[in-house]
């Protein structure tokens, strides 16, 4: 069977920032919409309406819209943690894997930091070209530029692609512990995946993104009487300070790596030599062999406790892989930054130490470019905007990149 022709000619990228400019108003009014409901991760009611909202727009779009609803994690103490749905949306296109058809994932997220009530304390608002509001940059302007772009292919009439998968997550903000199954599935066998979050403050894109590892560890030392015999005892809060001071030391010993002993707890009673003591601490490295690396450096100092008498045990407690630059995602940069030329803008490329979805993807394999949303900065706080002068550009540009990647005989 021979391949389908491809009978039209893909939309150039400068072709996209005139339709993309016609819908600045709408985007701008459904963003108002979308920043006026309360989302924070713990409010899984303000996410599902967000969802609702999101389901019907892929919906509109052709998408067939799978709504899950994870079980319950583990959360805050003395309760389960249940958030909003996920919602998986897949729309087929023409042209077969076979054919050079690539199949493209854009995933965003719909939950935020903020507690209900801040929706209403700090509405939506516009000031020239700067919008102001719980969420108007992360993320809720950058899933809102995805569904634009695709719509915008829509009215172009673009199909060529395998399939384009639309991820909408409720947790993002607390570390996934619901979706990350979810996701993880979902980005198996996909061919690219674009991140919706929004773009740096100076308009970079992110092309890396560190892994985190939170470890505990857990020192177990011997009562005694600190007045009458404190010799028979093993004073675990003091070997946990050796540790403390140990594992502090290992900053600077990688570049790009960072160690943090956050939390500290020994002891119950000032009479008594410390018996036990507990130790968290998060790793945040570039690349997995890095974190391995830090690993056993942990391992190391916890197998030599300073105090005799002393042991410790060390449990990694969760992971998040790093999102690695590598060729096929510097591949994807170069196409972006054509197209960013060709729309009339530079762009930039940075690595960061924030993690997201995009790293629990690009932790299966898929090259993943992320901060494709919407220009935007002050996330997780009063001050948070958005620049809507940049939505049309980077609108044009998200649509350009799906041209591009969709077909295995473009620019990528």
């Amino acid at each position: 069977m021979s391949a389908p022709s491809r009978q039209r000619p893909r939309p150039r990228p400068a072709d996209l920032l005139g339709p993309a400019r016609s819908r600045l108003e709408r985007y701008l009014h459904d963003l108002a919409r979308l920043v006026a409901i309360d989302s924070g991760s713990y409010s899984p009611d303000g996410v599902n309406r967000v969802a609702d909202w999101v389901q019907a727009s892929l919906t509109s779009l052709g998408f067939a819209v799978e709504r899950i609803r994870p079980p319950a994690a583990d959360g805050p103490p003395s309760d389960a943690l249940r958030t909003g749905d996920v919602l998986v949306a897949r729309k087929a296109g023409r042209l077969a894997a076979a054919d050079g058809g690539r199949r493209i994932l854009l995933a965003a997220h719909m939950d935020t930091v903020f507690e209900d009530g801040t929706a209403a304390e700090r509405p939506f608002t516009l000031d020239g070209t700067r919008a102001h509001g719980p969420g108007v940059s992360d993320d809720k302007g950058g899933l809102l530029a995805g569904l634009t772009a695709l719509g915008l292919l829509q009215e172009q009439g673009v199909s060529e692609y395998a399939e384009l998968v639309f991820l909408a997550t409720p947790d993002e903000e607390i570390g996934s512990p619901v979706s990350r199954a979810v996701t993880e599935k979902v980005a198996r066998g996909v061919d690219y995946a674009l991140g919706l979050e929004c773009a740096r403050e100076n308009g970079d894109l992110v092309v890396a993104r560190k892994g985190v590892a939170d470890f505990r560890l857990t020192v177990t030392g011997r009562a005694a009487h600190a007045g009458i015999e404190p010799e028979r005892g093993a004073n675990a809060a003091l070997a946990a300070a050796h540790l403390v001071v140990a594992l502090q030391a290992l900053n600077g010993r990688w570049d790009g790596v960072t160690v943090n002993v956050g939390v500290v707890r020994a002891g119950q009673r000032p009479n008594i030599v410390c018996a036990e003591a507990e130790l968290r601490l998060e790793v945040r490295a570039a690349t997995a062999a890095d974190v391995r690396k830090v690993r056993r450096a942990i391992e190391d100092a916890a197998a030599c406790p300073a105090v005799p008498g002393t042991a410790v045990t060390v449990e990694q407690l969760d992971d998040c892989p790093p999102m690695e630059a590598t060729e096929a995602s510097h591949r994807m940069f170069a196409a972006a930054e054509r197209a960013a030329d060709a729309i009339g803008f530079t762009l930039g490329a940075t690595a960061t130490g924030g993690v997201g979805d995009a790293n629990l993807i690009a932790g299966v394999g898929v090259p993943v470019l992320d901060g494709l949303g919407p220009v935007g900065g002050a996330d997780h706080s009063p001050q948070e905007w958005l620049d809507t002068a940049s939505v049309p550009q980077r609108v044009a540009l998200l649509a350009s990149l799906i041209v591009a990647l969709g077909d295995s005989g473009g620019d990528v």
